[in-house]
């Protein structure tokens, strides 16, 4: 170290401060010859792979990570460890997801129930009217009726600048639409609404308004996203995979539509219902935010008994259902109801009231229908009844449940007289059982009970799962006998 003399020269003081002067000028000169940092876009260059695009943006990682509204270490995380993820050439991040295998195609590949009465000429009747809740200011559009794409990030990079996407179609037909294709048709809806019931959107097939899906700033409240059931080879044959989506771009206040569709590829996952509405509710997760559900050493967990989160891959189970990571060696504990929050979808407002006090009122032989969509929820109905033997029922969503019910008869002081909660399984990948209950009982004549709670089955770290994700539709009755 260099110590100061205590006493200099006028001339030695002034040289000091003209040097000083002069350092501070050959500095300025350096910093301004230092080039500007690259524009992302430029510094990528094209669409990069999760590990080669953050070797490119590894210095820029917080911004990059802003850009897409993630914190940079998640971001590290997912581009270093997840081969499906991918940076675009302006840093925002999308998945391209892997095809079903031969055995997870052929799991699912059961007939959807007969719904249709007649084949149509064109996209239009009950099929494509289907609506989980009509006048919400949130839409997730499933669009089987083909569409023509252009203007979007899905056209740059070498692709089309424009592509017609083709019909829905397993008959060779794509101008009619045979019964067998709408039921396919009702069939994904039913599961892609039962996925997205909790919230405050609207899962249809009905074609909604341009105004109905972009946003065009944050003063627009209405807007949604649209999942395009993809039958043709573009993308597809370039990617080899079952479908692509954008990351956290659905409440997007600019750039809405150019982030969009996102895009579920049947020559990747099959043509049947229960494989495609698996894609269609994952594609429409990512748009909401959510990344994948992974350990270790897979990108994808496959879950184990008869449940797999929707952020895993569940062609294979019966009950798919959003996570928070609890089963053993997850790699993304992120909250995914949390998340979808903070990405444009809140959860509904409690539909039945929670106690005996505000119980809603059932009529004997008549179904109600409700919506478990908070964790936390208790939904209590008060019937008066007649000595005799009544049955009651709570019956979950007839197709992909995700609502496994606790049913409880309570007597008019509101004490538990019995209960049913049956285990959970499958009989097969798309038909769970046991999600339902009911309880059938010899009664005096007064007033009951019929108490609805959510509950898990088996233990989420390897056998089963938690209330955590046990949320979806229901009705409830009871009849006599």
């Amino acid at each position: 170290m260099h110590t100061r003399p205590r006493r200099i020269g006028a001339l030695a003081v002034a040289g000091a401060v003209v040097f000083g002067a002069v350092a501070v000028v050959v500095s300025n000169q350096a910093d301004a010859q230092q080039p500007a940092p690259l524009p992302i876009d430029q510094l990528l260059g094209q669409e990069l792979q999760g590990k080669a695009a953050l070797g490119r943006v590894q210095s820029r990682l917080p911004e990059v990570a802003s850009r897409n509204g993630v914190p940079a270490t998640q971001l590290e995380r997912i581009l270093a460890t997840d081969k499906t993820a991918w940076l675009d050439h302006g840093g925002k991040l999308f998945y391209r997801e892997p095809v079903a295998t031969a055995t997870e195609r052929k799991s699912a590949a059961a007939p959807s129930p007969r719904w249709a009465r007649a084949a149509v000429a064109a996209a239009t009747g009950p099929a494509f009217e289907l609506h989980s809740k009509p006048g919400s200011n949130r839409v997730i559009y499933l669009d089987f009726d083909g569409q023509t794409i252009s203007g979007t990030a899905w056209n740059t990079g070498g692709k089309p600048a424009t592509v017609n996407v083709t019909p829905y179609d397993t008959d060779g037909n794509p101008n009619n639409w045979s019964t067998a294709e709408q039921d396919v048709v009702r069939d994904v809806w039913a599961r892609v609404a039962e996925d997205y019931a909790p919230f405050d959107v609207d899962v249809t097939t009905q074609q909604p308004t341009a105004a109905a899906i972009d946003r065009t700033g944050s003063s627009d409240q209405q807007y949604g996203t649209r999942v395009l059931i993809d039958p043709t080879t573009w993308y597809q044959s370039g990617c080899g995979c079952g479908g692509v989506a954008y990351v956290g771009v659905y409440d997007n206040t600019s750039q809405h539509s150019y982030y969009q569709p996102a895009l579920v590829f049947t020559k990747g996952v099959g043509t049947g219902a229960k494989n495609i509405a698996e894609a269609a509710a994952h594609e429409a997760g990512h748009n909401v935010g959510l990344s994948h559900d992974g350990t270790a050493s897979v990108g994808y967990y496959a879950g184990h008994g008869a449940w797999a989160p929707i952020m895993g891959v569940g062609y294979s189970k019966a009950i798919s259902q959003w996570s928070k990571g609890e089963y053993t060696g997850a790699n993304n504990k992120e909250d995914d109801f949390a998340v979808i929050g903070q990405n444009g979808l809140a959860l509904r407002a409690d539909d039945h009231g929670n106690g005996t006090s505000d119980a809603t009122a059932l009529t004997l032989g008549t179904s109600v229908k409700g919506i478990y969509a908070n964790d936390s929820d208790v939904d209590t109905f008060r019937i008066d009844l007649a000595a005799g033997t009544f049955t009651c029922a709570a019956a979950a969503a007839a197709s992909g449940a995700d609502l496994d019910i606790k049913l409880q008869l309570l007597n008019s002081s509101g004490a538990v007289v019995a209960t049913a909660d049956p285990a959970a399984g499958q009989s097969s990948a798309a038909t769970p059982t046991g999600l339902g209950a009911s309880i059938s009982r010899q009664v005096t004549a007064g007033r009951y009970y019929l108490r609805i709670e959510n509950t898990g089955y088996g233990s989420p770290l390897n056998t089963g799962y938690s209330t955590y994700g046990s949320r979806g539709a229901y009705s409830v009755r009871v009849t006599a006998g």
